[in-house]
């Protein structure tokens, strides 16, 4: 027996699959900033921080690219 959160992500198109895969890979990619931000180094943080546009780009790239 599936959850219903699982069954809801199971049934996601293709489309919507990618895309949820670049949001989360963003999301993490922002909270691993954060987190270099204010423990380890503020360079560090701010590199890292960087990648979530980068993140965001691609995915635009990638998903564009599959709509047409």
């Amino acid at each position: 027996m599936t959850t219903p959160r699982i069954a809801a992500v199971t049934e996601l198109s293709s489309f919507h699959r990618t895309k949820l895969v670049f949001l989360l890979a963003a999301f993490v990619s922002f909270l691993l900033s954060v987190a270099l931000w204010f423990l380890v180094d503020r360079e560090l943080g701010l590199f890292v921080g960087l990648w979530v546009p980068a993140i965001h780009s691609l995915g635009t790239l990638v998903l564009t690219g599959e709509d047409s």
